[in-house]
């Protein structure tokens, strides 16, 4: 919410009806302003200008799938890549991340006002799919295979952890993070201890544990 000034340009009823001049705000209050001119010392109350709003069009990617919604935001509001905000309509109720800005003629940027968008791309990070490349345990590529995990965004995955998954268990020895995240130094880590987030992650790779098991036969 912006403060409110401590002076406003506006109308006075008593010397300048017609131009604005220069008025010193008294009051705040009810949603009006009681203000003094400065050219005759009149004073009167005014409503303040509300902020003006548009209607953007926001595309969500979910699970694969991904549909419509719109929200409003303040039109010099700049909206920018790895923002994230709650979306609320009739059928859903989800955290989202802005994954790519659109303008006029379908060109894409990082960042822009919001009176010059066309469209906001996202993806619902209060739940993710993660895919995660297993390796065996031998280093062996060969048998390497893919699985995908579904949990929570805020899930934290950490080089060096053991995860299990239904039948699937691996350790982990390196992930690589998401163009939209922020606040990684880089975008891959293989270092004991380093962790993200799952709604960070843009792929994470493992050692099967499983296969481990079987060589000790």
């Amino acid at each position: 919410m912006r403060d409110t000034p401590d002076r406003v340009p506006t109308p006075c009823p008593s010397c300048s009806p017609d131009l604005e001049t220069v008025h010193e705000v008294l009051t705040t209050g009810g949603g009006t302003l009681t203000v003094r001119c400065s050219e005759c010392s009149h004073v009167h109350k005014i409503q303040p200008d509300t902020e003006r709003e548009v209607t953007l069009d926001v595309v969500v990617s979910q699970g694969g799938e991904s549909f419509t919604a719109n929200v409003t935001a303040p039109e010099d509001e700049t909206v920018e890549v790895g923002d994230e905000f709650i979306l609320e309509t009739e059928e859903v109720l989800s955290t989202v991340r802005v994954t790519s800005v659109e303008l006029d003629g379908q060109k894409r940027v990082d960042e822009a006002p919001a009176d010059e968008i066309e469209t906001v791309w996202t993806r619902e990070v209060d739940n993710v799919a993660v895919n995660v490349t297993v390796h065996p345990q031998d280093g062996s590529r060969d048998d390497s295979h893919s699985i995908t995990v579904h949990v929570p965004g805020d899930y934290e995955f950490e080089v060096g952890d053991v995860e299990s998954f239904g039948d699937d268990e691996f350790e982990i020895d390196a992930f690589v993070v998401r163009n939209d995240a922020s606040g990684y130094r880089r975008d891959r880590f293989e270092e004991s201890g380093d962790t993200a987030f799952a709604k960070d992650l843009k792929r994470v790779y493992a050692y099967d544990e499983q296969s481990s098991a079987w060589s000790a036969w």
